[in-house]
């Protein structure tokens, strides 16, 4: 069967995916009272992000969040806090810049075309086509990487499917194949399909409706499509982090600047470690360039392990006393002596909120006792030997 047969076919190939769908499609809960709102919010926590990760954080979002008006009117670390954990936190940032533009510029209401949905902030072709087909109907192909492995594998295309040129190709292939009337349900059909039998690994041929018509099966080849990139070696630091006491048995925090990675999130401060440092120079290093403050470094209370898309971590925290200075942001949006239980309270990255939890349990462990009285000097933080 020739490109030209498939492309021609419509039956042979969006029919067989409409059906497919109707029937076997997964029940999840951005398909159920479907609004333009709801179906952006889901797309856009869908990006880069598994859908057994998203169920969890999307019902609990719209609680906190449930229209327009409510995310635009929230302030960011509300927004934060409610994300924390999904990762990629620009896209909530973006999510709520947009939302403050659709309220400004938009009335409140999602731009109902694809050219408008472009233009919103975070807002890139894939979620444009998504939006614009699911809620408004629009007749334009949402492509993401489920989708594109099953247009590579249906038409055999050997290029390399990360290519710009080659994405364009299975856009508009795509295009070609969007059934008059239904955009939407073959945009979903398709991208379903890849997460749930077309998939990377031991795909399930023998279940899929476009088996009898899919060129890498039946050249015996479907798991080598689509072409894969050789992947770089991810780099891995080593990096410490302060948990610092005053002498009110407050901890200091600080706040990550909007334009650095995990921007608005809340940390303990520190940083990687350069050269032949110790953890210890480092992490004294790191307080004094940030925070312009002098700290005595203690023990060490936990190790975290954390993985990036493009490099790996092992965050080293600290038992640490604030010695000298008076904090100021050299390197940070904002600081804040807090008490360890507020720190639930405050948005996180996983690593940190591991950190956090580490140091409650080390307090658990004192048996309530509060960690430092207050003193005319910091006394020594608890547990100086560390915690393990």
């Amino acid at each position: 069967m020739t490109l030209q047969d498939l492309l021609t076919d419509c039956a042979s190939v969006a029919d067989r995916l409409l059906a497919w769908f109707a029937t076997d499609a997964r029940d999840l809960p951005w398909r159920r009272a479907r609004t333009p709102y709801r179906v952006w919010v889901a797309e856009v926590m869908l990006q880069q992000t598994r859908v057994d990760t998203v169920v969890a954080y999307y019902d609990r979002f719209l609680s906190h969040f449930p229209s327009v008006q409510a995310l635009a009117g929230a302030p960011l670390e509300s927004v934060l806090k409610a994300w924390e954990g999904l990762g990629y936190y620009a896209r909530a940032r973006n999510l709520h810049a947009a939302a403050q533009h659709i309220m400004t510029a938009h009335g409140g209401h999602l731009p109902n075309t694809f050219e408008g949905l472009l233009a919103l902030p975070g807002v890139g072709r894939y979620i444009a086509g998504a939006v614009a087909s699911i809620a408004f109907g629009q007749a334009v192909a949402a492509v993401d990487g489920n989708a594109r492995r099953v247009l590579c594998r249906v038409f055999a295309i050997r290029e390399d499917a990360a290519q710009p040129a080659v994405q364009r190709e299975l856009e508009a292939l795509a295009a070609r194949l969007l059934p008059t009337g239904q955009p939407g349900a073959f945009n979903e059909a398709l991208m379903e399909l890849g997460a749930t039998v077309c998939t990377p690994r031991s795909p399930r041929c023998n279940g899929c409706p476009l088996g009898t018509l899919c060129k890498a099966r039946l050249a015996g080849d479907a798991e080598s499509l689509p072409v894969r990139r050789a992947r770089p070696r991810v780099p891995h630091y080593d990096v410490a982090a302060a948990v610092t006491w005053d002498g009110d048995g407050r901890v200091l925090v600080a706040q990550r600047r909007a334009d650095d990675m995990l921007g608005g999130l809340w940390e303990f401060p520190g940083g990687k470690r350069e050269g032949d440092e110790t953890l210890p120079e480092c992490l004294t290093r790191e307080i004094r360039e940030e925070l312009d403050v002098e700290i005595e470094v203690g023990g060490l209370l936990t190790v975290v392990s954390h993985a990036y898309t493009h490099f790996r971590i092992t965050l080293h925290a600290f038992l640490c006393r604030w010695a000298s200075g008076e904090p100021r942001c050299l390197e940070c949006a904002a600081f804040q002596w807090v008490r360890p239980d507020e720190l639930d309270g405050l948005p996180m990255s996983v690593a940190d909120r591991k950190v956090a939890q580490a140091l409650q349990a080390h307090l658990v462990g004192l048996a309530g006792q509060p960690p430092v009285r207050a003193h005319t000097a910091p006394p020594a933080p608890p547990a100086l030997d560390g915690a393990g």
